[in-house]
């Protein structure tokens, strides 16, 4: 076996082998060379080379997404390091696992003028729960560090820091180690907190009889079946899921602001739920947001073992306990209550559905059409991962089959690192992946393409409608040259290059004929990676789709 023969390197590497941190995701250096060697010569790791530490540090996430554990992402000191901030971010507020390591130079290099030299001890302090500023020699301070950084990753799922100072000669290794680390165990850092006595809530509950259930981000499979059923029954319980939520039940509502938009005042005041429980990460829809905050509900419970976001300022209870636990406790001691409030939205849903089935029969092709028909085309037993932005908003407005999870990066909601998270998902889940982008984020993370381990049977689906299509669905648009050049930036690029490029097949749809012609063919390419470009009108999308929630009433 190869090691390298700087001791510090040797303790990160096996600290992080003793505590089964074994995906690494690594970006080109020197710095970090004892690091990479490390690693790489050890086939106990499974490890990736990706050249943009961006997109390196959004494919790490995409594992990590999938397999639930921490990956760890490796870099040279400089501003590599500060390319890994926006999966930072993302992975702080998805409660997502990774471990951020950084070659450093050595304290005294500091500020001194030296080349690829920047301050990066803390530099993630704001959206890291924990940061390990190591000394350059191996010590037990340094393993202390090394420990509780990894530990804070896997229990507080979320993203944490490890610097790691290196002073030349770097590429050295030796065949034996010099270092005996020292590992924590793992169930210090976490205690099994007992559920609280319920029954004060749960005479609330009894007493109720307008209860909204609301799901945001939540993992496939997370509550059990006899917990849905419980909460389905229930005449004074309503359930909105959001496609990301990857939840399912015929009497749950899964298309909120097809359900919402079209409300009067008084329809809010009369939805205005008197309890309103919440679990799962961030919520997609702006109107159901904007509802909760104007029309505050009395009580406003959030179920999850970490954090609690107060997000429309009226939580009065955070359960600190994972969801499946707090239901099959709790509902055993709620009580049926005489009310209509499930029926009066099964109505309206059952309208709904009605009316958005005679709008898609005329309407005219377009971008509300396109995600009609892509998602209804989705193979059962797949995965879906959806860029943000109108991607993700489209996709809220369909049905979905349940069999199929779905995956988005709503922790900041941002458009970068979308394509990166998806191919670091489909390299991470055995099922077939389709990933669904508009153009503009599409763009943004194009190097996302460089990777040599992009599974054969990915496939990407690219909305093209010439631009940041989303802002002419927000209110405000005027077309204008400086809406057009510095909101929209309207282009006309595609695809097709990019294609050729990275060895992707390259597909084209222009029209509703295209599309399902062009479906079918891009689900039939399972021996190369695919991309299906769907050019749609640019100034009809916000027309057809403004139309769509007109006509809903």
């Amino acid at each position: 076996m190869i090691y390298p023969k700087i001791p510090l390197a040797q303790s990160i590497i096996q600290i992080c082998l003793a505590k089964g941190v074994t995906d690494i995701v690594i970006s080109p250096g020197s710095r970090n060379a004892p690091l990479t060697i490390g690693f790489a010569s050890n086939p106990d790791f499974k490890c990736y080379s990706i050249a943009d530490e961006r997109c390196a540090a959004f494919f790490a996430l995409g594992i990590a997404q999938q397999i639930r554990r921490p990956v760890a992402v490796v870099c040279t000191s400089g501003s590599a390091l500060l390319n890994y901030y926006p999966a930072v971010a993302e992975a702080f507020y998805s409660q997502i696992p990774l471990i951020v390591i950084s070659a450093d130079r050595p304290q005294n290099k500091i500020d001194i003028g030296d080349g690829q030299t920047i301050r990066q001890e803390n530099v993630f302090a704001n959206h890291s729960l924990y940061n390990a500023n190591l000394t350059e020699e191996a010590s037990k301070t340094n393993d202390h560090k090394i420990n509780d950084a990894i530990d804070t990753a896997f229990y507080k799922k979320g993203p944490v820091h490890i610097n790691a100072p290196f002073e030349e000669p770097l590429y050295e290794t030796v065949s034996e180690l010099s270092v005996d680390v020292m590992t924590h165990n793992f169930a210090s850092l976490n205690p099994i907190t007992p559920l609280e006595d319920l029954t004060a809530f749960a005479d609330i509950w009894n007493q109720s009889t307008k209860k909204l259930v609301l799901v945001g981000v939540n993992n496939p499979n997370l509550i059990s079946d006899s917990t849905l059923e419980t909460l389905a029954k229930d005449e004074s319980v309503v359930v909105m899921t959001e496609t990301t939520s990857n939840l399912h039940h015929p009497d749950f509502i899964s298309n909120i602001d097809t359900i919402i938009t079209p409300f009067t005042d008084a329809d809010f005041e009369d939805f205005c739920p008197e309890i309103l429980i919440t679990f799962g990460g961030m919520i997609v829809s702006k109107r159901i947001k904007a509802f909760l905050r104007k029309y505050k509900p009395k009580q406003h419970w959030h179920i999850d073992p970490l954090r609690a976001y107060d997000t429309f300022g009226v939580l009065t209870k955070h359960f600190e306990v994972n969801p499946n636990t707090f239901f099959e406790t709790f509902l055993p001691q709620t009580k049926s209550i005489k009310s209509d409030y499930f029926a009066k939205m099964n109505h309206i849903k059952s309208i709904r559905k009605e009316k958005q089935s005679l709008f898609l029969k005329n309407t005219p092709f377009s971008d509300f059409l396109a995600f009609d028909t892509i998602i209804k085309s989705l193979p059962k037993d797949s995965q879906l991962q959806i860029s943000n932005s109108s991607a993700i908003r489209y996709a809220q407005l369909m049905e979905i089959d349940p069999s199929i999870e779905v995956f988005c990066n709503r922790g900041t909601s941002g458009i970068d690192g979308s394509t990166s998270t998806a191919i670091g998902a489909a390299v991470a889940n055995n099922k077939p992946t389709v990933f669904i982008s508009g153009d503009v984020s599409f763009l943004y993370d194009s190097n996302a393409l460089w990777n040599n381990y992009i599974p054969d049977n990915f496939k990407i689906i690219l909305i093209n409608n010439g631009g940041g299509g989303i802002f002419r669905i927000l209110p405000g648009h005027q077309q204008t040259a400086v809406f057009n050049t510095f909101f929209e930036t309207t282009h006309h690029l595609t695809a097709e290059h990019l294609a050729k490029m990275y060895g992707f097949k390259y597909i084209i749809a222009t029209d509703k004929i295209s599309l399902k012609e062009g479906l079918q063919q891009f689900y039939s390419q399972n021996n190369q990676p695919v991309i299906l470009e769907v050019f749609t009108p640019t100034l009809e999308n916000d027309v057809v789709l403004k139309q769509f929630f007109k006509e809903l009433v």
